[in-house]
């Protein structure tokens, strides 16, 4: 249902990206707590789950806890700033996102460009549409019309609503302009139709009365006469309206009408006085009483001269003798006293209008007393003659004087119109105004004068005529919004039929009826008539949708009251790291639970997370209460820190020992992780300077061994348990190359003259140190094996002072510091 209605975007101006709250750094010295990275985990799952705006969404892709997240928010991101701001902090620093971001801003990007040549399709039709209601060519002009007609279509739903406007209004006027040919082409058709037919109801008439004129035994029926009359009077009527009729024309329409109603209204009194014709004896035994009767039969029966007298006719003239001629019109007595009551009654009515000045109710009641003076015969209009013409002079003077007073009006409407004819205004505001204007000209009873009404009625259609491309648009807006509101009941109809409310996904039902009440809201105006069926059916297709979404939502809310309720209970919960699992993992169940009312959910949703708070605010309260511990342990062992600064290789080993015991005092302590790290360095600091200082014990042992082996060879108590076993049954260099190794060892140097053979020796060590045929020892222990070998010969031969002096000096080397 989205392509109904296209809805119009604005732009917005993104804020910068801001960083997500994390908890505060710990102590370099404490690793964070897992639980605090859970809780930031679900928090940036949570809003992940709760549609987050665009900066939320831009904020979690770079600083989200986990790839997961960060991939997933950054999905979310539709607008190019924000997109772009993600691309630029995550190149270099998050290649997931990176390359996600910048597919997405590319295709971005080339939706922005299909949009723009989208929008400049559009302007082009709504252009040739507009030059085609210019346009003075009309060739093909219906089939460029549906051209344009069947381009807008494929791109209509792309349209902003001024744009549908536009381009509605240009096609309007296009189809107008149609119509106007069209019209103008069925106009000249029914002129020329109006005159054939004009002219085949005078040839009729003519052809009739030249027939009736001619001798013949039979008259014509009554009834037959009285259906030509009727038939032709429409005829004529229908081929002269709206039609010029030229003078010529219409006089010998009126004159051959006239002869032929005179011949009908003849025929009728003939046959009323057939009875009393029949009556009348002959001529040679009529009486003087029956001569005069057929004298009044004759007089009022008034055959017209122009046309033969039948048979009967000429007998009764005979009969009558020399009778007058005929009234201009007769009747019998009551008819005639009728009549003049009839017209009497409507002079004194007249007599008040005028003198009330009442205008048209005056020249309606003239109007009926002309007909009425029109129907009596001479001896009564004689009596009414005088008064019917002063009555009609008195109209005169009143319509002279009406006519007077409303012209200066009538002149100022005119002027309104044609000012408000020049004004640009709403369409609607417009025509309310032109119909006011028109309802004041009908209130002043009109004008006789013909030119100011075609002034002020010229006046009208041009001002009407915006009003009018404005509506004719407006009803096709009305038209297109109608069927987009047919085409939501059939889409909400279809998804109903197939709906399985047992395994729906209850969160799209919600959306698709949210956009149906939001497209059906948009798809506005429409036609109240046309509407009300259609307005039904919505209503009761939403109903059938809302039913089970209540009923759903219901459900929901009860699971979540459930959720609540559990959460409240977990406030005094012991112990406090079950209560706080268990919290969280009601929160993975509030999340999991499906559509729910808004005002209803807020609610709960506040109660759920005034749980919670207090749950994670006990808690705040136990690390606050840590972090007080730390600070304590950390004063404490910062004083003894401070204490021990100072202490180096030249600290006696009381010191040393007190400097350990000192540290060991912390064990358990709950300190952070820096002041953590200073110990541990202490502790290494003080194991170093132990060994350095076992390692000059050691060397001051082996220089005292040496030189008791000078003078002889070492006591078997003097000598050390393990050196037996360190030097080994290998066998032994002469002493020389024993001190030469020594001295490669600790990098002492050797005499010159000794210095071949060292680099002999070396050249050897580095072949057996490649092969591995020689077994690695640490720098101690290899030198305390030489030292074994050269103090537990046998042989004095090879022992000298200077021998051994060189082996003290090779020990004094590798005692200094590097």
């Amino acid at each position: 249902m989205a392509a109904f209605i296209q809805k119009l975007f604005k732009t917005r101006k993104a804020t910068p990206i801001k960083k997500v709250a994390r908890p505060e750094k710990q102590e370099a010295s404490q690793p964070p707590a897992e639980d605090e990275r859970k809780a930031l985990l679900k928090e940036q799952e949570g809003q992940l789950s709760n549609n987050p705006e665009q900066t939320v969404l831009a904020t979690l892709a770079i600083d989200g806890a986990t790839a997961a997240i960060r991939l997933q928010a950054a999905r979310g991101l539709r607008e190019e700033t924000y997109l772009q701001q993600v691309q630029k902090q995550a190149k270099g620093r998050d290649k997931g996102v990176y390359q996600l971001v910048k597919q997405a801003l590319q295709s971005l990007r080339e939706q922005q460009h299909q949009a723009q040549a989208t929008q400049e399709t559009i302007a082009g039709l709504i252009q040739q549409a507009k030059e085609q209601a210019t346009s003075e060519d009309t060739k093909l002009y219906q089939a460029r019309l549906d051209s344009l007609l069947d381009q807008w279509r494929t791109i209509e739903a792309q349209a902003s609503t001024e744009q549908a406007q536009a381009f509605l209004e240009a096609v309007h006027q296009c189809r107008e302009r149609q119509t106007q040919i069209e019209q103008a082409q069925q106009e000249e058709q029914r002129h020329q139709e109006q005159t054939r037919e004009r002219q085949e109801t005078l040839n009729l008439l003519t052809e009739t009365l030249t027939g009736l004129t001619t001798p013949n035994t039979q008259l014509p029926s009554a009834s037959a006469l009285d259906a030509l009359q009727k038939t032709q009077e429409n005829r004529w009527l229908e081929a002269t309206r709206d039609t010029n009729v030229s003078k010529q024309e219409q006089k010998t329409y009126e004159q051959n009408m006239l002869a032929l109603r005179n011949f009908l209204g003849a025929i009728r009194r003939l046959d009323q006085a057939r009875e009393a014709l029949a009556q009348l004896e002959p001529v040679e035994t009529a009486s003087d009483e029956q001569t005069d009767a057929a004298r009044q039969l004759l007089l009022d029966i008034a055959w017209p001269n122009d046309f033969p007298m039948p048979a009967e006719l000429l007998t009764l003239k005979k009969q009558a003798g020399k009778a007058k001629s005929a009234p201009i019109e007769t009747g019998d007595t009551e008819r005639q006293k009728r009549l003049n009551d009839a017209l009497t009654t409507t002079l004194t009515q007249l007599e008040a209008a005028l003198e009330a000045k009442l205008y048209k109710e005056s020249k309606q009641l003239l109007k009926t007393a002309q007909n009425q003076f029109q129907k009596l015969d001479g001896n009564h209009r004689k009596k009414l003659q005088a008064r019917m013409h002063l009555l009609a002079g008195q109209f005169r003077e009143l319509n002279d004087w009406q006519g007077f007073a409303t012209q200066p009006k009538q002149i100022s409407l005119c002027e309104q119109m044609e000012y408000l004819a020049n004004q640009p205004m709403d369409p609607e505001a417009k025509a309310e105004r032109i119909k006011e204007l028109q309802n004041e000209w009908r209130e002043l009873g009109g004008s006789s004068d013909r030119a100011l009404w075609t002034r002020f009625k010229t006046a009208s259609d041009q001002a009407y005529e915006p009003c009018k491309a404005y509506f004719e648009a407006k009803s096709d807006l009305k038209q297109a919004n109608l069927e987009k509101r047919q085409a939501i009941c059939r889409e909400l109809a279809l998804f109903l039929e197939k709906a399985d409310w047992s395994s729906i996904d209850w969160k799209t039902a919600e959306r698709i009826h949210q956009t149906a009440r939001q497209e059906w809201k948009e798809a506005w105006p429409v036609d109240f008539r046309d509407n009300r069926q259609v307005q039904k059916r919505f209503d009761s297709l939403l109903k059938q949708l809302e039913s089970p979404l209540d009923e759903e939502r219901k459900n929901n809310e009860a699971v979540k009251q459930q959720i609540v309720e559990k959460a409240e209970a977990l406030i005094d919960h012991e112990p406090l790291q079950e209560a706080m699992h268990q919290a969280k993992a009601l929160q993975g169940e509030w999340q999991a639970v499906g559509i729910t009312r808004h005002r209803e959910d807020r609610k709960l949703w506040k109660a759920f997370r005034r749980a919670c708070d207090e749950i994670f605010a006990r808690r705040d309260a136990h690390r606050s209460a840590r972090q007080e511990e730390t600070e304590q342990a950390d004063q404490q062992a910062r004083n003894i820190l401070a204490e021990l600064v100072d202490i180096n290789a030249s600290s006696d080993k009381n010191r040393l020992e007190r400097a350990r015991t000192s540290l060991n005092q912390l064990n358990g302590q709950p300190l952070s992780k820096d002041i953590k790290s200073e110990i541990q360095e202490l502790r290494k600091h003080l194991a170093n300077l132990q060994k350095a200082r076992q390692l000059h014990e050691q060397v001051d042992k082996w220089k005292a061994l040496i030189a008791e082996r000078i003078s002889a060879p070492l006591a078997s108590d003097r000598i050390p348990e393990h050196w037996p076993k360190l030097t080994g049954a290998s066998d032994e260099p002469n002493n020389q190359d024993l001190v030469i190794r020594t001295e490669i060892l600790t990098g002492a140097p050797s005499p010159e003259a000794h210095q071949p053979r060292r680099m002999e020796i070396q050249v050897q060590r580095l072949a057996d140190g490649l092969g591995g045929g020689e077994e690695v020892l640490s720098s101690p222990e290899a030198i305390e094996q030489l030292i074994a070998r050269w103090c537990l010969q046998v042989d004095d031969d090879g022992i000298t002072a200077q021998d051994a002096e060189r082996l003290n000096a090779a020990l004094d080397a590798f005692l200094k510091p590097e």
